[in-house]
């Protein structure tokens, strides 16, 4: 007799990350391969995060702060807020999985994007609630749409904003009109993992100050794009106290490790390299504009590291091509493929790479 799994799980997907740079150079014996999958910084992370993480090795026989002290006061302190309305997690995806187990309960409706970051989706299958989906309007949220489809049962709504993978923001003055006609009732999770890339003005860049008036407010952020740290999972969430002391119940006492506290608290003292990410990104996303444009190809305008584009061809026909030439990115729906921004370097030979497999699909 085989062991029973929940019911719940029964038509969940695993996530599927980004392919890792040895395996590619295994399975087609080449030396060059660069990663355009995963929205990682191609820049890496700040001097001082290294010095930071040598200067705590030492220090491993011992768990790590299971309140993140240290991590908190220094996030309170940068987003002008109290102690108790910030809570470090492992990553985002672990915050995600967190909410999920807090709130939801079977049969419970939680609307998210139909295009937007999975995690949504299967954290709130795993908790037997159901998935109310919301297409997209010209690859953005259609917020209008979402209250439309709230009723009684609605428990959370998921705003990834900027969106991943479709790069589209929400503008302020949207956000504020939206969140001022949802039930106090109902959680609003605001992921903001690609906040720093963004170019406009009219993005919600204060959007912490929001949980004062909107209680039903989550805003998440992470260390693992901007600020290169994916390696290490480390994310925090800002919202009420009392919604985060809820959240708190369910988490793991030692659920951020030691290198990763301390390895935030030094990059969030380094403003310079933050600024040099910002330059380095808008570059790149500016160099790739303008080499899809001559392609013919069309794009999704971005407010991320990352950008959605159309190249005409199966999607998963020109990834499989791409990595035979050393080139990681991530295929999606039908003809589209989602690059991640690199270094000048890499988005050159990036380009050049897809112009030699377009042009034989020709």
């Amino acid at each position: 007799m085989s062991i029973k799994y929940r019911d719940e799980i029964k038509n969940i997907e695993p996530y599927v990350p980004g392919k890792p740079i040895e395996d590619v150079k295994k399975e087609f014996n080449i030396e060059k391969v660069i990663k355009l999958a995963s929205n990682e910084n191609p820049l890496g992370c700040s001097p001082k995060v290294k010095e930071a993480i040598i200067k705590a090795l030492d220090k491993l026989s011992i768990y790590p702060d299971g309140n993140n002290t240290e991590l908190k006061k220094a996030l309170a302190k940068k987003h002008n807020v109290e102690v108790d309305n910030v809570l470090p997690s492992s990553g985002l995806d672990e915050m995600i999985v967190l909410i999920a187990k807090t709130f939801i309960e079977k049969d419970d409706e939680v609307i998210m994007g139909d295009i937007t970051f999975p995690r949504y989706l299967q954290a709130t299958e795993i908790m037997g609630g159901r998935p109310v989906v919301v297409p997209l309007k010209n690859f953005s949220f259609d917020l209008d749409g979402i209250l439309e489809r709230i009723t009684l049962r609605t428990k959370i709504i998921w705003i990834c904003n900027p969106n991943n993978p479709t790069g589209t923001m929400i503008t302020e003055r949207d956000l504020i009109g939206f969140l001022d006609k949802v039930p106090s009732n109902i959680l609003v999770v605001l992921d903001e993992a690609y906040k720093e890339y963004v170019t406009r003005q009219d993005y919600p860049h204060n959007s912490v100050e929001f949980i004062n008036k909107y209680k039903n407010l989550l805003v998440m952020r992470t260390f693992s794009k901007a600020y290169g740290l994916a390696g290490l999972r480390v994310a925090y969430t800002i919202g009420d106290k009392e919604v985060l002391q809820y959240i708190n119940r369910v988490r793991g006492p030692f659920n951020v490790n030691a290198l990763a506290q301390v390895a935030a608290v030094a990059a969030l003292e380094d403003e310079d390299f933050l600024k040099k990410t910002y330059d380095t990104n808008l570059q790149g996303k500016n160099y790739l504009y303008k080499e899809f444009d001559k392609l013919n190809l069309q794009y999704v305008p971005s407010e991320t590291n990352h950008i959605l584009v159309n190249v005409g061809r199966n999607g998963q026909e020109v990834f499989m091509e791409m990595q035979k030439r050393g080139v990681i990115i991530r295929p999606m729906a039908g003809n589209y493929i989602r690059v991640s921004i690199g270094t000048m370097e890499e988005n050159r030979f990036f380009i050049e790479n897809l112009k030699d497999v377009l042009n034989k699909g020709q």
